[in-house]
């Protein structure tokens, strides 16, 4: 029964799409495309996709089996498009179906099963076929070779039934719609060989009677299937980071009730406002604030923090993170598409659907070279039937099978998916697969300072004072002041008096926080008033002084008599900043900070983290000047900044970081968005996109040399059609594993 026309209500689009920011109208559809095995199956589920009216872009993923679509909601109904897939002979799922994992499992357990039953009839036709190959002249009489052939035969046909369904099946489907894909020649190899091998059994003494090559048939499928269930598993590691992200939110949750209970309540049905609890173990399903409970909370694949953090009443957590060991309440400020995780799981979708340049590269390539394969097989056979026409279909067989562009399709993606999925893990998150080619060349890094190469907090930098006051005086009477705002300014002083052992019995009473000014309040240590007037902390203007102008931000603690202390107050620079910053040059970058702030405040953060080159007082056109002016001197440029302020710069760049968790990540411009407060995660970029390359290439010749030295063997038939298909599994498999050595790096070099 077909359930699709279910999905054409406007309700349930939300589940598996997104309005297109970009276009009035439009929504972003995120789907899994089932039975799909190489880049051409990618190529036509697109090309079905976009024949559809209304779809206007369509991208398909050959690594990761992931679709993206764009479609007009005035001018096409989800159902619509998604019966384009099936009649293309695939399944279009959506990507957040509880099910499309149970169906994955189930169709891995059937390729296992395919493969058990390949292997162990392998075993017994090799051993049917060993004394023919052992046997003197006359060891055999013919009855007993003919009654090895039978056995089998018999032997194999489980395997061509069962073994080989996938097979047969899409190759069927590929005729149907006159399009090829990977599957066409592999399909026609095994077709030949146990047709020949079956005539040979049936006929001994006709043209095809003098050999069966059943030995070679089962070992060619047991080897193919092999590395087709390999490829499967090592690709659901290396890509595996957005799906353990995507099925990290519960099903449903306990949610408080006006009469004071709990019930369980699906989590779609949450609202802002509304009071849940989460017990040890389970998963926040909404953005919100513990009102109840203090409790340990993994983030990781949320902030890139990989140890637990401490969460309790006051705090925030976030969607996806794990409740660790307590019970706590939370009230819910956000759900849906509104949470941090719905946007990192936007930025992810994006990244596992786009193609890099030489992943769409080998797509183009992969059916104009199927088309030449199967012409080239079937030149050698033409060549090959004069002579002997058994070993002129063989030949075929081998040039089919051993031709099959499987390992260059997977080179590039197999490649990128290992490394975004392990950047993932690291809280990088990767926008574009494309930003690993442009961040390989990269040789300028641009800064911005604020809330970058510092953070969003203040530190005290020096304190000045009235003549016969201590500085552990003043900063006790300022922090008592503080404690009552939430301001920078004062959480720095709070925590600078903490740092200096200033006397805490200070205490402030009647304390009031006038907005844009600072506080004053009734100041005094223990049980002795300071004085009968009111002390204010803020300011210049607010505690009535007059100071001399300064790039450093100030604030004033003043008293009955006037001026009392004077505290100078720097942004904090981040304590990676300088490692970074060493590192990138070390790898022959360099590096630049341009900020919006004062010319003496880059100054001190450019000599706090060792830059040479920089800038004060760039408005956003500055920035954007220096970017161009770069570019037109051929410099490749990376721009890291937080977002907020730096969206022209950051589009223009060749490569472009947002950093800092306020970025709003579906909007951001950046191809990497960092999720934690580590800056070495540029670094650690850099040298993974370096890596990635080197992977990339790696594969890329790896396929050119297998093609160009066993294609010419098989063609003169010196390649036998089971050796073929070892060589075939082998050069994916060995493309795979090339690329998952970048997830297996949990310490890239260069790590800081």
């Amino acid at each position: 029964m077909d359930v699709l026309h279910l999905l054409d209500d406007p309700q349930e689009w939300s589940a598996f799409s997104r309005p297109d920011t970009h276009k009035a109208g439009c929504w972003e559809s995120n789907l899994l495309i089932e039975g799909m095995h190489c880049a051409a199956c990618a190529l036509t589920v697109e090309d079905a996709l976009l024949s559809v009216p209304g779809v206007l872009t369509a991208e398909v993923g050959a690594g990761s089996h992931r679709a993206r679509v764009v479609w007009a909601s005035d001018a096409v109904q989800p159902s619509v498009w998604m019966r384009a897939v099936q009649a293309a002979g695939y399944r279009a799922v959506p990507a957040n179906d509880s099910f499309a994992r149970e169906r994955r499992k189930g169709e891995a357990r059937k390729a296992l099963w395919r493969l058990a039953v390949a292997g162990l009839c392998m075993m017994q036709v090799m051993m049917y076929a060993y004394p023919a190959y052992v046997a003197a002249p006359g060891d055999l009489t013919a009855e007993m070779e003919q009654l090895l052939r039978w056995a089998s035969w018999v032997l194999t046909l489980p395997v061509i039934l069962f073994s080989c369904g996938p097979f047969f099946g899409n190759a069927l489907r590929d005729i149907a719609s006159r399009r090829v894909s990977m599957d066409l020649p592999v399909a026609l190899g095994m077709l030949i060989t146990f047709v020949v091998s079956t005539a040979g059994t049936f006929d001994p003494q006709g043209i095809f009677g003098r050999e069966v090559y059943f030995d070679s048939l089962t070992m060619f499928v047991f080897f193919l299937l092999s590395g087709r269930w390999l490829e499967l598993r090592l690709r659901d590691r290396t890509a595996g980071a957005l799906e353990a992200l995507m099925n990290r939110l519960p099903d449903s949750v306990a949610r408080l009730c006006d009469d004071g209970n709990f019930e369980r309540v699906p989590v779609r049905r949450l609202l802002a406002g509304d009071v849940i609890r989460i017990l040890p173990g389970e998963t926040f399903p909404a953005d919100g604030l513990v009102i109840q409970g203090d409790t340990m909370v993994d983030e990781a694949l949320l902030t890139g923090e990989s140890r637990p953090v401490l969460r309790g009443v006051g705090s925030t957590v976030i969607a996806g993170s794990h409740n660790l060991s307590s019970v706590v309440q939370a009230r819910v400020e956000r759900t849906g598409e509104q949470t941090r995780f719905a946007q990192i799981v936007a930025l992810m979708e994006s990244a596992s659907t786009t193609k890099p340049t030489l992943a769409r590269l080998a797509d183009r390539i992969a059916k104009p070279f199927l088309i030449a394969v199967l012409l080239a097989a079937g030149l050698a056979c033409a060549f090959w039937w004069g002579r002997d026409p058994e070993r002129a279909l063989m030949v075929a067989v081998a040039v089919l099978v051993v031709t099959c562009p499987c390992a260059l399709s997977l080179a590039t993606p197999a490649a990128m998916l290992a490394a975004a999925g392990m950047l993932a893990r690291r809280g990088v998150l990767v926008r574009r697969l494309e930003a690993f080619e442009a961040m390989e060349t990269i040789d300028t890094v641009m800064f911005d300072k604020t809330g970058t190469l510092t953070r969003d907090a203040m530190v005290l930098a020096s304190t000045q004072v009235r003549e016969g006051v201590l500085i552990e005086q003043v900063l006790g009477m300022a922090a008592a002041l503080a404690q009552h705002s939430l301001h920078p300014v004062s959480r720095a002083l709070v925590a600078a008096a903490g740092e200096l052992g200033a006397s805490p019995s200070w205490k402030a009473e009647a304390v009031k926080e006038v907005a844009g000014g600072g506080v004053v309040g009734k100041v005094g240590a223990g049980d002795v008033p300071l004085v009968s007037t009111d002390v204010r902390l803020g300011s210049a203007a607010f505690c009535g002084l007059e100071l001399p102008r300064s790039d450093s931000l100030q604030a004033c603690l003043s008293d009955e008599r006037g001026w009392l202390a004077t505290f100078e107050l720097h942004e904090d620079v981040r304590p990676d900043a300088l490692a970074t910053v060493a590192a990138l040059q070390r790898e022959g970058v360099a590096v630049h900070l341009l900020s919006g702030d004062g010319a003496q405040a880059a100054a001190r953060v450019a000599a706090q983290v060792g830059i040479t080159e920089f800038r004060g007082n760039c408005s956003p056109q500055d920035k954007l000047d220096f970017l161009n002016n770069a570019q037109r001197r051929g410099h490749k440029v990376a721009v890291v900044g937080d977002g907020l302020n730096d969206g022209p710069v950051l589009a223009g760049a060749h490569v472009s970081f947002a950093f800092g968790q306020s970025v709003p990540l579906a909007q951001a411009q950046a191809d990497f968005v960092v999720l934690g407060d580590q800056l070495g995660a540029v670094v650690r970029t850099l040298i993974v996109s370096r890596r990635t390359l080197r992977v990339v290439r790696q594969n890329l010749w790896w396929a050119a040399i297998y093609n160009a030295v066993c294609v010419p063997l098989a063609v003169v038939g010196w390649l036998p059609a089971w050796l073929a298909g070892l060589g075939m599994a082998l050069s994916s498999l060995l493309v795979v594993l090339n690329a998952l050595r970048l997830s297996d790096r949990a310490n890239p070099q260069g790590k800081v």
